[in-house]
């Protein structure tokens, strides 16, 4: 990691964009993987797993399997993620939203009914970690707003399995169906429909490059998806009232993501930042993915500034994924702070809390989509539905206003649809 004093504001452009990623390199394979199973459903998919996979075993994961899988489960592992699940469903049963009713003239009631999205699909990412932490985060609140159907795609281990604990998460939070199907043809599937996986309505869930880019695919077909997605992504506002030690830990957890993650510094003072840089160092001697590490920290970086005010400006320019303020004042510093995924507020918040079992959801907007993008919430598996009721008085006291608006766009019928009833004719 290197370490940027005080950068010009005309350069921050350069410092807040981020690493991008090739989608036109792999767009023609993607594109041909969703057309092969839009086409050719099961099959298509059988084929892609004996290819990319180099494994033949049943798409869809039995509830034998899933018994005997969380028999493996060790207790430890049992206990945190029952733990875990608590405290996300906690917060997110908090966020229920709640029936909107208005009576906006006499004999006009105009209501918004939040109502579940009915069948989601839920991607949770396999490979060198599988991340059944992100079954907590996307089943549970899926079940809490009653999304009838709740279907799981996971990449497969080289044996055809599926770990352990990916399938004793989507047990414990209620799964409908679980596929060990990953990448892309695993979102192909779930918005397309094949003869086992059902189509879905919406689709969640991070993923590699393949899976990102077929989620933005689809979605511009006939599925909805989350939210727009990339390389993860951490941010730590330091000063020397925070161990150096503390810090470091804090970037090493985001650079052991992958090598496409990014981990940056801001801080007021050269020496701290140094200091942190050295301990970086230090402590990923000791970490077993030092490939990723050093992929994630060659792009990394610390930037100095000369004040509080100039701080929190870049932060707000950068709009991180997570967003760690390790500082003085914390709490208000945090106050200011619009545009990130989760902020972190505090010496003993490191964004692990957040990815595991503070409450929080942890998927989240990277790549700067904080400025406009919520992360995963109770609100992202309901949609918003009006109903709009008006007795006889109700519409002939709106009669001259919507008559008029009628015919002054040239939409006759319209008004009609209100005269006809008011004066019948």
């Amino acid at each position: 990691m290197r370490i940027i004093e005080n950068p010009a504001r005309i350069e921050w452009n350069k410092l807040t964009g981020r690493q991008g990623v090739d989608y036109e390199g792999i767009r023609t394979r993607v594109e041909a993987i969703l057309e092969a199973v839009e086409k050719d459903g099961d099959s298509a998919l059988k084929r892609l797993m004996a290819e990319i996979d180099k494994v033949d075993a049943p798409l869809e994961v039995s509830d034998t399997e899933v018994s005997e899988a969380c028999n493996k489960v060790t207790d430890a592992v049992r206990e945190a993620i029952i733990a875990a699940k608590k405290n996300i469903e906690a917060f997110h049963q908090a966020q229920m939203p709640k029936e909107v009713r208005v009576e906006t003239g006499k004999g006009v009631v105009c209501t918004q009914r939040p109502v579940p999205i009915r069948r989601v699909g839920l991607y949770i990412p396999g490979g060198s970690a599988p991340l059944f932490s992100t079954v907590l985060m996307l089943a549970v609140p899926a079940a809490l707003a009653g999304c009838h159907e709740r279907i799981l795609c996971t990449p497969c281990r080289k044996d055809g399995s599926v770990a352990p604990e990916v399938l004793f998460a989507a047990r414990e939070c209620g799964v409908t169906r679980i596929f060990r199907i990953g990448g892309a043809q695993a979102i192909a599937a779930m918005a397309f429909g094949t003869e086992s996986v059902p189509k879905v309505d919406k689709i969640f869930g991070p993923g590699n490059p393949y899976v990102t880019l077929a989620k933005q695919l689809v979605s511009g077909r006939n599925t909805a998806i989350d939210m727009p997605a990339g390389p993860s992504e951490v941010m730590v506002l330091a000063d020397s009232s925070t161990p150096a030690a503390f810090v470091a830990a804090d970037l090493l957890s985001q650079a052991e993501h992958g090598k496409d993650s990014t981990a940056v510094l801001v801080c007021t003072e050269k020496d701290y930042a140094a200091t942190v840089l050295a301990e970086v160092e230090k402590q990923k001697e000791s970490l077993p993915r030092d490939a990723q590490v050093d992929g994630a920290l060659e792009h990394s970086f610390a930037v100095v500034f000369p004040t509080l005010t100039d701080v929190i400006d870049f932060a707000e320019a950068y709009a991180p994924e997570h967003l760690i303020i390790a500082m003085n004042n914390a709490a208000e510093l945090a106050g200011h702070i619009t545009a990130a995924g989760s902020v972190f507020v505090g010496p003993w918040s490191p964004e692990s809390a957040g990815d595991y079992a503070s409450g929080t959801n942890h998927t989240l907007p990277t790549s700067g989509w904080a400025r406009s993008c919520s992360g995963v919430n109770m609100d992202s598996f309901m949609r918003k539905m009006t109903v709009q009721e008006l007795s006889r008085e109700g519409l002939t006291s709106l009669a001259p206003t919507i008559v008029n608006m009628a015919r002054a766009e040239g939409l006759d019928a319209h008004a009609r649809a209100v005269t006809i009833r008011i004066e019948g004719k």
